[in-house]
């Protein structure tokens, strides 16, 4: 601030990371785009919690104040699927835990209300989108309420932040209170009950915290329904205001879903002049672990429509896909060829989901999606467009820069989409294989019981067993020896010890020994949580089993783990 001359900074992004200057950390992103915006902004990357004081390190901004726990919920990056503590925290100096608080949004935002009681607060990023309305808490066992009433914040921006940020900043700046914000999408604001059905009349009313909150049947039942009623409403083109009842008199609000940012708006915000390096502070003490596998690569696309029941990415960033242009990415690598630390090699291209570089139909080109459907499960849709050609001209592209050695695909591939692609889902295989895969390919089938993977909304498991063969065949002809690395889900909904017996015996019959299992993570405002916690299948409502017991999960994993 003394260098550039501030007496004040105009907003001060408090977070839960490190500070990393590199497009793959919120809190970089964001500043960024503000900074663009010619904004002065601050950032306190994980701020020691338990005094007041760390809060005012860079006194009290103009506008107001942007809080976010990290790229990770804070509560998935300090404790396993078993509950257990973990020791390390990818997104803390040397990779140790402990930096940042449990629940660390609302510990936060709490600790600015001691350092400044009026000013204005803003909450965003994964553990605030997710948390946006009663939702089920695996570490308490408990429906808890919405973060935004928890917290006390003023707003919340849930969903890919840019543009809901610009424009709350832009009000601010024109002199708008922070109470009067209040119908700018891809936010939550609460009210009370008056203002509620003065201002949304049009809404759609979820059902009551109250009434979602029990253990018993009925409250279960419309858990499940509540969860529903914003699936249905996600669609940014169609979507409804949502409206949720808490105590009686305070009410959430969820305006309708910010557009997704257009080809243009992320090929400008991805070439912002990122240092991708770590802030020196950190070199002392071993630096910041989540950089080492994304510091030269490049994001290629937004949004996910991949439909996985346990996966958040659709609903944080949306089923519309949105790629980058190839002229952007080829302008960001000749850049990174420049890097004093680039040995060669791009990481990875990609995004969610490498192969989804494009939107799936013309509906989905205008930001939208269906309402009732998903687009590959439980069979493709026959509108889908699956289309490789634009992602295989850019990473051709991409190979031929002068200084780039090799360019790698590390972001997980749908194999079924490629299998879908009957233009040149062949050549789009062949070419991976010859190209990109340093010697390891992942890919998530992720069970192979019929029925889990119908609860999950994947596709059959023959689907993985032709491409695993048309793989083999590929690399056989290329003389490489290349292996796909499959990730496999035990303890999911609808995976009782029948079905881990067959995953088991399927793996022992294919030879493939996992380095270690995953089990399922019931993390917030995802279906497959949602089944765990109310043993229903909110698609159909009808009973999924759920392997509850610490017991019965330890059997699952044991299976997969005698293998080894």
């Amino acid at each position: 601030m003394d260098e550039r001359g501030w007496e004040e900074c105009d907003f001060i992004f408090v977070s839960g990371d490190a500070y990393v200057d590199h497009p793959s950390f919120a809190a970089a992103l964001l500043c960024r785009l503000l900074e663009a915006e010619g904004y002065r902004v601050g950032i306190i990357p994980q701020p020691d919690w338990k005094e007041t004081s760390s809060y005012k390190v860079l006194g009290r901004p103009r506008f107001g104040f942007l809080v976010g726990a990290g790229n990770m919920d804070s509560m998935v990056a300090h404790y396993t699927a078993a509950k257990r503590p973990r020791r390390d925290d990818a997104y803390s100096p040397g990779g140790k835990s402990g930096k940042r608080p449990d629940r660390a949004t609302l510990v936060y935002v709490e600790g600015i209300r001691r350092a400044f009681k009026d000013i204005a607060i803003i909450i965003g990023g994964i553990e605030a989108s997710l948390r946006r309305f009663a939702h089920y808490d695996y570490w308490s066992d408990t429906v808890r309420r919405s973060i935004l009433l928890d917290s006390k914040a003023d707003i919340l921006i849930y969903g890919m932040g840019e543009k809901p940020l610009l424009g709350i900043t832009r009000a601010l700046a024109a002199g708008e209170k922070i109470s009067s914000i209040r119908n700018e999408r891809g936010t939550c604001v609460r009210v009370n009950k008056k203002e509620a059905r003065a201002q949304w009349k049009d809404a759609i009313l979820l059902p009551g915290y109250e009434t979602t909150k029990g253990k018993n049947e009925d409250a279960l039942r419309a858990f499940a329904e509540h969860f529903m009623i914003q699936k249905q409403n996600a669609d940014p083109l169609t979507a409804k205001p949502l409206i949720e009842e808490n105590d009686g008199e305070r009410w959430v609000i969820q305006n309708p879903p910010a557009l997704p940012l257009s080809t243009e708006e992320l090929d400008k915000l991805y070439e912002l002049p990122f240092t991708r390096k770590i802030h020196p502070m950190y070199e002392a003490t071993g630096g910041i672990p989540a950089l080492k596998e994304v510091s030269f690569s490049l994001v290629s696309s937004r949004g996910c429509f991949g439909g996985c029941s346990f996966c958040s990415i659709s609903k944080h960033q949306g089923r519309a896909v949105t790629g980058r242009s190839k002229e952007s990415l080829v302008r960001e690598a000749r850049k990174l060829v420049k890097h004093a630390d680039f040995k060669g090699f791009l990481h990875d291209v990609g995004g969610p989901t490498a192969n989804f570089f494009r939107p799936a139909c013309g509906k989905q080109k205008s930001g939208g999606f269906c309402r009732d459907r998903e687009c590959l499960y439980p069979a493709p849709c026959p509108k889908l467009k699956a289309d490789h050609f634009s992602y295989l001209k850019t990473l051709q592209v991409l190979r031929e820069i002068p200084g780039i050695k090799k360019v790698f695909i590390r972001s997980g591939i749908r194999f079924d989409y490629i299998q879908y692609d009957k233009k040149c889902g062949k050549t789009f295989l062949e070419t991976i294989c010859h190209h990109h895969v340093s010697g390891q390919l992942k890919v998530a089938p992720e069970h192979v019981s019929p029925n889990v993977l119908d609860v999950m909304g994947k596709c059959e498991h023959s689907c993985y067993e032709q491409f695993r063969k048309d793989f083999t065949e590929i690399n056989k002809r290329l003389n490489k020896k290349q292996y796909l690395l499959p990730y496999f889900i035990n303890a999911h909904p609808g995976a009782g010890i029948k079905e881990a017996v067959e995953l088991s015996q399927h793996l022992k019959k294919t030879g493939f020994i996992p380095e270690q299992t995953q089990e399922f993570y019931p993390t917030p405002a995802t279906l497959s949580t949602v089944m765990y916690h109310t043993g229903l299948d909110p698609r159909t409502m009808k009973p999924v089993y759920v392997a509850k017991e610490e017991k019965e999960r330890q059997k699952q994993r044991e299976l997969i783990q005698k293998l080894r």
